[in-house]
């Protein structure tokens, strides 16, 4: 059996990572592990996780994983929003389609790593586009159907889920937070998803669905 490994950026990521990427990419060929960024070691011990601030923690965090010799694919769960500027491809991503400028961080990150077993995703363009994916399912964990049709309409005036942007007002987190000012990242996020399935996510996130697809194959 051969192991893939999940870095992913914080607790929500890895909660969603164990409940649902797990099972559904581990077969009789491959079993999936998970560890969350480590991104400060104090000198009295110890270690703090979740988030990254510079492609130089992420990058060391990365060739430390790759040393382990029995991981034989490696991959990422990233926001593409808030991902560090200073990383390979964010200065010189091309204008258009996010899509295209996602998969060119990608590219240039792998490219930097020069590692045929690291295989980076970015999610575009944060997680809780996979929340927005999983709008009715959200409606119906909250007890408001109005919520699922508000967020129905955001979704549809993008494009899809992915399609909702970057901006500092008008990221996925933002306009869930707008829309439900109640909502809760670390626990309704992961809890609407576990219930909605991964489907909802493949269906509705090509970025995400590529990816997911590749690693299960």
């Amino acid at each position: 059996m051969r192991r893939l490994h999940l870095l992913v950026e914080g607790i929500t990521e890895k909660v969603v990572a164990d409940h649902l990427l797990v099972p559904y990419l581990t077969s009789e060929r491959q079993y999936v592990t998970v560890s969350v960024c480590t991104t400060k070691r104090p000198a009295a011990g110890g270690h703090h996780k979740g988030g990254v601030s510079r492609w130089s923690k992420l990058r060391a965090e990365i060739a430390n994983l790759l040393s382990d010799s029995s991981i034989e694919v490696l991959s990422t769960l990233f926001d593409y929003y808030g991902f560090p500027a200073d990383s390979p491809g964010m200065r010189s991503r091309p204008s258009g389609s996010s899509q295209a400028a996602v998969e060119h961080v990608e590219s240039a990150i792998r490219g930097a790593i020069a590692d045929a077993r690291f295989r980076p995703h970015l999610v575009l363009h944060e997680l809780e586009a996979w929340v927005l994916a999983a709008r009715l399912e959200l409606g119906k964990y909250l007890g408001a159907t109005s919520l699922a049709d508000a967020l129905d309409r955001v979704v549809g005036d993008a494009g899809g889920p992915e399609n909702v942007n970057d901006g500092p007002a008008t990221s996925p987190s933002h306009r869930l937070l707008n829309t439900c000012p109640g909502y809760s990242k670390a626990q309704d996020g992961p809890a609407v998803l576990r219930r909605a399935g991964l489907a909802v996510v493949v269906e509705q996130c090509p970025h995400a669905a590529a990816w997911i697809e590749s690693l299960r194959a």
